[in-house]
């Protein structure tokens, strides 16, 4: 089992990485598709399905499926360019992808939110179709988004194409229980083995320049949350907190103001600064999802600013340690809302951070396989319940609490010596049955919890 650290940690745009990166990436793969037919398409037609449908508008899920299908693509993301290209769309109806002819498609009349039920492989799916001119459908692509950005077709989900296939890698840990045996009989740090994996499929110069790049947006998205103002948008007149929660804890600094408990106010605020962004559609890294995304970067943050010691060459260690737990989670599991809830994001986010902690406070690899357990542990059971739909409310408060459970968990499992009741590995089986047991409500579909209850106050 590989999943790349590039695969858990993805540049990307917000809101959504199920409902905003993923639809995008299938839209440039129905483009790739269409490349490759020996006939002529002259329009287009989209059907979304399951949570995709229903939290689609508040997802920006339309906005990001017609902008995959005009060449856009969430790694380069320009949001002037996109919005120009938006409204050229819906007021000519028409798309035009490179290497293609112009393709008829106005987004009121062949956009199609189908709130019947789920298609059979996953909460988050569309079809993407290509139409002669009479508009006959004469080719068309069911795909998958099954969170953090990754996306299946149909046929690659019912042939297990969400594993990995290439060559074999020097540790290929499928459990926590593996990944620790693979430690004890190497010698190596969890990280140390994620890296050694990683240059089996990459030169180092890349996987370097790659982790740096990783923190490098991760911190700058930090950077632009505690300098935005206003509201956010959506409807909800949510208001953005990030900048004036920082400026006041900055401002107490040395006013003998500051409770010890203060220090939970900073890692919150991290985290509400890249999920502020987030919700404004700005450039964040999947970590493992968009909705969770403030919570690995925050613990970052808040270990560099605040603990001694502590130094930014040692976040690839952070970062590729946080990535092998999230592999584990993600291929014993799951990392989607729509799946498992927000036990899978926020939850796993969590997981990751606690276990990168560990390992840049000195850690053992029985150390941080603890951390991980103990933040995913806490969070069983948790629901997706978006209040419109929208990842504001309660997902950006929720990425600064996941934060402080993993700095917490961290600083637990460091008091001991690894030895603990509940495995890694059986946190995460819980972690899925309790996803499989969950009503379809509280699967971000906005149907039930908070997100009904709110709005009928």
């Amino acid at each position: 089992m590989f999943l790349s650290v590039f695969d858990m940690f993805k540049v990307g745009v917000g809101p959504s990485s199920s409902h905003t990166i993923g639809p995008m990436v299938a839209g440039a793969m129905f483009l790739d598709h269409l490349r490759r037919q020996p006939f002529k398409v002259a329009g287009l037609k989209v059907t979304l399905h399951g949570s995709l449908a229903f939290t689609g508008v508040g997802h920006a899920t339309d906005r990001a499926v017609i902008l995959g299908l005009a060449g856009f693509r969430a790694d380069d993301y320009d949001a002037d360019k996109a919005e120009a290209e938006l409204a050229r769309i819906n007021e000519e109806g028409t798309v035009t992808p490179e290497g293609l002819d112009e393709l008829k498609f106005l987004p009121k009349d062949d956009l199609v939110f189908d709130y019947g039920p789920n298609l059979p492989g996953h909460a988050n799916g569309l079809i993407i179709k290509g139409t002669d001119a009479q508009g006959d459908v004469i080719t068309q692509v069911t795909y998958y988004s099954i969170g953090g950005g990754f996306v299946l077709t149909a046929e690659e989900l019912a042939a297990g194409k969400d594993q990995d296939d290439g060559a074999p890698v020097p540790f290929p840990f499928k459990s926590a229980v593996e990944m620790l045996d693979m430690a004890a009989e190497s010698g190596l740090t969890i990280a140390q083995m994620k890296r050694q994996n990683e240059l089996s499929r990459k030169p180092a110069a890349d996987l370097d320049r790659g982790l740096a790049r990783i923190w490098e947006v991760m911190n700058n998205c930090i950077e632009r949350g505690l300098a935005g103002e206003g509201i956010l948008p959506g409807g909800l007149k949510v208001k953005r907190r990030a900048k004036a929660i920082h400026e006041a804890l900055m401002a107490e600094r040395g006013m003998n103001l500051t409770a010890p408990h203060t220090i939970n106010d900073y890692i919150s605020t991290y985290a509400m600064a890249v999920n502020e962004e987030n919700a404004a559609g700005g450039q964040v890294v999947t970590a493992p999802t968009n909705g969770a995304a403030g919570v690995v970067p925050a613990t970052i943050r808040y270990w560099l600013d605040h603990v001694p010691g502590a130094t930014v060459s040692k976040v690839p260690d952070f970062l590729l340690t946080a990535a092998a737990i999230g592999g584990l989670i993600k291929f014993n599991a799951s990392i989607s809302g729509a799946e498992c809830g927000c036990q899978a994001e926020v939850g796993s986010a969590s997981a990751m951070a606690a276990a990168g902690m560990c390992a840049v406070m000195g850690g053992t690899p029985e150390q941080v396989e603890n951390a991980a357990e103990i933040a995913l542990e806490h969070h069983l059971g948790m629901t997706c319940d978006p209040i419109r739909g929208l990842v504001q409310v309660p997902c950006i408060e929720r990425n600064g609490l996941g934060a402080i459970k993993a700095v917490s968990a961290a600083s637990l499992s460091l008091r001991g010596d690894g030895t603990h009741l509940v495995p890694l590995d059986a946190a995460i089986e819980t972690m899925r049955q309790t996803g499989v047991d969950m009503s379809e409500k509280y699967k971000e579909t906005a149907l039930g919890g908070l997100a009904v209850n709110v709005p009928n106050c």
